[in-house]
């Protein structure tokens, strides 16, 4: 595989080989780690705001010693009137191994790949409301290190699910590690038709025994014109707190891909607790971005 631009593009044997990579990756010291792509290049190019996956993109590409670059869209030539083509057009001139892309249209990816030679590996780094391939498998690797078996597990995903990539992505990759058993809650707006099967009909339903409890924040910069939200009821009607999370299994977790909006999606009381993996996800964002990169790289 040269890219990686849709998390269905790896089936289970895809996915269980990049975990296992991380699973080597995070028993090596840091010398050994820094040799693996050493003399590799990557550049990071991000035609939307990011913290997490842009830093951990820059991160695990320079611990595996690789030297990464970030073009800032704001101080690039595209404000002069380049357009996106041309963009990638110069980059690849450049000659790069990689270059990891985010930007806010979908499927944008998909219109460049003719422009890349084989040995220019793209990256999604999240494409509009479609794809957000590494999110998803650290989100996976995340919940393998608190599960044993993707297949017994009832996965509750609430919140914005029309314009998550998130969303889209992990569904798709437990779907593809056999999970049935997976419960979509939020306001009939923000459900996507293609998923009625998979709504609950309120909140209780969809916690009710969940294994994995996942939150999505509100992406207000992503809905119409027409589109409305009343955001001071969003808490009490779809928000996670500590009550609410009781009727969900005692040893269920709770995940939030950032940046996630306390108060609103998800109480302080939950993400700090004891039950919030929100942070190990963080975390394993970079361990998992350095198994996809030295998967594609070495």
């Amino acid at each position: 595989m040269t890219h990686l631009l849709d998390i269905k593009d790896l089936n289970k044997a895809d996915l269980e080989q990049l975990f296992k990579r991380a699973d080597e990756i995070q028993t090596e010291t840091k010398a050994l780690r820094l040799n693996r792509l050493a003399g590799k290049q990557a550049v990071c190019l991000f035609y939307e705001n990011s913290t997490r996956t842009l830093l951990s993109f820059q991160l695990a590409a320079s611990g595996l010693g690789a030297t990464v670059f970030h073009l800032p869209v704001s101080h690039s030539s595209v404000q002069k009137g380049e357009s996106f083509h041309d963009t990638i057009k110069t980059i690849v001139a450049m000659a790069p191994d990689a270059l990891i892309m985010r930007h806010p249209e979908d499927h944008a990816h998909q219109q460049i790949v003719d422009l890349l030679p084989n040995n220019v590996h793209l990256i999604n780094a999240g494409d509009g409301q479609n794809q957000h391939p590494t999110q998803s498998l650290l989100d996976l690797y995340t919940i393998r290190q608190h599960k044993t078996n993707f297949q017994d597990l009832k996965v509750t995903i609430i919140g914005d699910i029309k314009h998550s990539r998130v969303a889209n992505s992990l569904i798709d990759a437990l779907t593809t590690l056999k999970t049935t058993n997976i419960v979509l809650y939020g306001p009939d707006n923000l459900m996507p038709k293609q998923y009625a099967d998979k709504k609950a009909d309120n909140i209780n339903t969809a916690l009710d025994q969940a294994d994995v409890v996942v939150m999505l924040r509100i992406q207000k910069e992503r809905f119409d014109k027409n589109e409305f939200l009343n955001i001071n009821q969003w808490h009490q009607q779809y928000g996670l707190d500590a009550d609410k999370l009781k009727l969900a299994n005692k040893d269920a977790i709770v995940m939030h891909p950032g940046p996630s909006n306390r108060g609103i999606e998800i109480s302080a009381e939950v993400a700090d607790g004891p039950q919030s993996v929100i942070l190990e996800q963080v975390a394993n964002g970079v361990l998992l971005r350095q198994a996809v990169l030295y998967q594609f790289l070495s």
